[in-house]
C-alpha cells in the first residue's frame, strides 16, 4: 500500500456516500446500562480492495502499432485482479513484479467481477516508450476517504460509518485490511437541494491510529491502537430506548474536536430492515449555517438521547439535506 503523505488532502470518495443503498439486518437490541466511548471525531481511512481493481483500460503504443490487452482479454472496469500468472496480487506492486520478470506468451488472469471469479488469458506487450511490459489498464490497489468514528468499546473495537462501503456497481465492497488516521476537517461544501455537501479534510500525519478488519452493513469495524489516548474521550450508556423527540448529534465539521449540534428524531422504525431506523432532522442554526444540515463525511455521527447513545448518522435526504436517516445502534454494537 502506497504511504500516506503528510498533509494530503483527501476529497470524500464515493465511499462516504450518504445516499447509497446498501442491504441490512433487523435492528438489534442494545443492552442498557452497556458503556462505550462516544465518537464524534473525523478519521481518515485507507482501506485495501483485496487486489487490484480496474478502473481504466487504455491503449499500448507498441512498435507493431497501438494494442489493447485488457480489451482483448475482456477485461471490465470494476474487476479486480486477485491472481496473475500464478502470483496471488494484493497491490499495483505485484503487478509490476510479475511484468519485470515477463518471458512472452499468454499468462492467466483470475478475476472477480461482483460475485464471481473469472480467468482469462493475457498477452501482455511491450510499450515503445518505456520498453516495459503492460496490460492496457489503470489499476488501484485501496479505496481512502473520511468517516466518522461512532464509538470506541472498553476492549479498543471501534466502530464508524453505519453503513457500508460499496463499490460503484452497489456491491458490499471486500475490504482486505486497513488504516485509520487522525484526520482534520479543513472545509465543508455546503449541501443544497439536489445536491449532497461533503467534508474535506488532511490526514493530520502518517501514524496510524487504528486498524479496520470488517466491511459489513452497518459499518468499518476495527482495532484501535494500542497507546490511542481515551483520556478525553466521554462514558456513554448505550439504549435501544430511541423515540421521536429531541436529541443531539456529535460531529465534526472544523478541525478535529467534535462538537454536540441538536436535532428532531421525527420517526422511528426499529425492525427496519435497510438500516434506516430514524428519521432525522437536523435543526441546530449552527449546523444548517456550516453545512446545510447532512453532508458526506457525516455518516457515523452519534445521536444521543436522554444522554445515552441510541444510533448513528447514515445517509441524506438528497431532496432535503437537513433531513436523513440513521441506524440504532444495536445494530453496530455487536459487530
Amino acid at each position: 500500500m502506497q504511504k500516506l503523505k503528510n498533509k494530503f488532502l483527501i476529497l470524500v470518495a464515493a465511499f462516504a456516500a450518504a445516499c447509497a443503498l446498501f442491504f441490512m439486518p433487523v435492528a438489534a437490541q442494545a443492552e442498557s446500562g452497556n458503556e462505550v466511548y462516544l465518537g464524534g471525531m473525523p478519521a481518515g481511512f485507507t482501506l485495501g480492495i483485496g487486489g487490484a481493481q480496474i478502473v481504466g483500460i487504455c491503449e499500448v503504443l507498441t512498435e507493431n502499432g497501438v494494442q489493447n490487452p485488457a480489451k482483448d482479454a475482456q477485461i471490465c472496469v470494476g474487476d479486480i485482479i486477485i491472481n496473475f500468472g500464478g502470483v496471488k496480487i494484493e497491490t499495483a506492486a505485484d503487478i509490476d513484479g510479475v511484468l519485470s520478470s515477463y518471458k512472452g506468451g499468454e499468462t492467466q488472469l483470475t478475476l472477480e467481477r461482483g460475485k464471481e471469479k473469472l480467468k482469462t488469458d493475457i498477452l501482455p506487450v511491450k510499450d515503445m516508450a518505456s520498453g516495459r511490459y503492460k496490460l492496457g489498464v489503470l489499476i488501484r490497489d485501496s479505496v481512502s476517504g473520511i468517516g466518522t468514528v461512532t464509538f470506541i468499546r472498553q476492549d479498543m473495537r471501534f466502530g464508524s460509518l453505519g453503513h457500508a462501503v460499496s463499490s460503484a456497481d452497489g456491491n458490499l465492497m471486500n475490504v482486505n485490511g486497513g488504516s485509520i488516521y487522525n484526520c482534520s476537517i479543513v472545509n465543508v461544501v455546503k449541501g443544497e437541494r439536489g445536491r449532497a455537501g461533503e467534508l474535506k479534510g488532511l490526514f493530520v500525519n502518517d501514524k496510524k491510529i487504528a486498524s479496520a478488519d470488517k466491511n459489513c452493513a452497518t459499518g468499518i469495524f476495527g482495532t484501535m491502537e494500542k497507546d490511542y489516548d481515551l483520556s478525553s474521550l466521554q462514558k456513554i450508556e448505550i439504549s435501544d430506548e430511541a423515540q421521536p423527540g429531541r436529541a443531539v448529534i456529535y460531529s465534526t465539521v472544523d478541525g478535529i474536536t467534535p462538537a454536540e449540534y441538536s436535532v428532531n428524531i421525527i420517526k422511528v422504525d426499529k425492525n427496519n430492515k435497510q438500516n434506516k431506523n430514524f428519521v432525522v432532522k437536523i435543526t441546530d442554526k449552527a449546523l444548517l449555517e456550516t453545512a446545510g444540515g447532512i453532508v458526506q463525511g457525516m455518516s457515523g455521527s452519534p445521536i444521543v438521547q436522554n444522554g445515552k447513545l441510541i444510533g448513528a448518522i447514515t445517509h441524506v435526504f438528497i431532496n432535503d439535506p437537513t433531513r436523513g436517516y440513521g441506524t440504532a445502534i444495536g445494530n453496530m454494537i455487536d459487530e
